[in-house]
């Protein structure tokens, strides 16, 4: 088999599908394959999820911005990726991100109709989507309850931080101003400004104007 073809059989929804199975796939539904350069954005958020996004190769950027535009928290990910998959059903149906290509993407595209019309007929398919809304939902539910209630400031950062994130690893990149995180841990600019200074020091981030860049999340795991 091709190896993009085996690269799709990597991807969270695909993996199981039986070789059979996946031809018989590819026999009936139409893939649409997409090259974007550095730079180009692949979906924007707020707009309608009408269709399943595979990354096959290359690197993206994944920027949430709060609802009222006081700050955003950028993340990166690697092919083999699907976007938003939990966006394609439910009550709100646009992506929650924006993504941007930051190195030579590679990408196929199912429609909203072939997946109703067509993949959700196999188990395993059917299986892997709703072990992915399964996890969305847990992750949701840790964030919210299994979390300590931090006193100290730099608990408060932290947590701030990590109740944002879709994946606590990796490179992240916060834009934020210093009075509006006050603002959110519930203390002083000064206060705000000594923690990170402190937390830039034990290599935890880095701090730049109007921005925090965090080189590995995990590290702020409480």
């Amino acid at each position: 088999m091709d190896t993009m073809f085996d690269t799709l059989l990597q991807l969270p929804l695909l993996q199981g599908l039986a070789s059979e199975d996946f031809t018989s796939i590819l026999e009936k539904v139409k893939l649409h394959f997409v090259k974007l350069k550095a730079g180009e954005t692949i979906a924007r958020a707020n707009t309608p999820c009408n269709e399943l996004i595979f990354l096959l190769n290359g690197d993206v950027s994944v920027t949430t911005t709060s609802a009222d535009g006081l700050y955003s928290l950028t993340e990166f990910a690697r092919a083999p990726y699907l976007i938003e998959p939990q966006s394609l059903f439910g009550i709100r149906t646009n992506y929650t991100a924006k993504y941007v290509a930051t190195t030579e993407v590679n990408s196929v595209r199912v429609s909203k109709t072939a997946v109703t019309g067509y993949l959700l007929k196999y188990e395993i398919f059917r299986l892997n989507y709703l072990n992915i809304a399964s996890s969305q939902s847990q992750s949701l539910h840790s964030k919210l309850w299994d979390q300590p209630s931090p006193t100290p400031l730099e608990g408060r950062i932290r947590l701030f931080i990590l109740s944002h994130l879709r994946r606590p690893e990796g490179m992240k990149l916060l834009k934020i101003k210093m009075e509006d995180l006050a603002t959110i841990v519930n203390d002083t600019r000064n206060n705000v400004s000594k923690v990170l200074n402190d937390m830039q020091d034990r290599g935890l981030l880095e701090l730049h104007r109007g921005e925090i860049a965090i080189p590995a999340a995990e590290h702020l795991l409480l």
